[in-house]
């Protein structure tokens, strides 16, 4: 009965030490219309990389998204995201293949997954890399591409306001270590 008991422990102990989160992660969007560019940006991305079971799961709260304008942050809220009904944007997938990490080397890798935005959920691929630091905490970049179209998400008809179809977005996150 022991060794079922020690058994379990250090299988415990190796799955949890492959969950890494993060509550302060950062979205940036870039919108580069012909007359306007910009971008927004929330220092709120809460996610998670579980290495155990190859699970990604990112979100952001939308309202915390600001483009440096409080008008145009409340009507993009209101009138374009309609953040009171579609409080958040989501990610959830898989990686292609789970990467061998080692400390301080920068690791190419390729999610596929269902992105979540405005009530519309649609498979994406999402490129990025991974890097273990030297504290054992991963360091995540990734970038991909949002047709507004494709999530039902209309442009604004105001000069002032305009706004890309095609929105650039960039994650960087430093996940730690955690033990659930």
């Amino acid at each position: 009965m022991k060794r079922l008991v020690l058994f379990f422990f250090f299988v415990s102990n190796v799955t949890i030490a492959q969950t890494f989160l993060t509550e302060s992660g950062n979205v940036n969007f870039l919108s580069k219309a012909p007359l306007s560019e910009f971008n927004g940006v929330s220092n709120k991305l809460y996610g998670l990389i579980d290495l155990s079971n190859n699970l990604l799961d990112f979100y952001v709260d939308l309202n915390t998204v600001e483009t440096g304008i409080g008008l145009r942050d409340k009507h993009m809220r209101d009138n374009y995201l309609e953040t009171e009904k579609y409080p958040f944007a989501e990610f959830t997938g898989q990686m292609s293949s789970i990467p061998t990490l080692n400390p301080g080397s920068e690791t190419s890798v390729r999610a596929i997954g269902k992105f979540k935005i405005h009530g519309v959920e649609k498979e994406i691929e999402v490129k990025g890399t991974l890097t273990k630091n030297l504290k054992g905490e991963l360091e995540l970049d990734a970038v991909f591409e949002v047709l507004l179209s494709d999530f039902n998400i209309p442009l604004p008809k105001l000069v002032f306001y305009e706004l890309a179809e095609n929105q650039s977005v960039t994650i960087k996150a430093t996940l730690k270590s955690k033990k659930l």
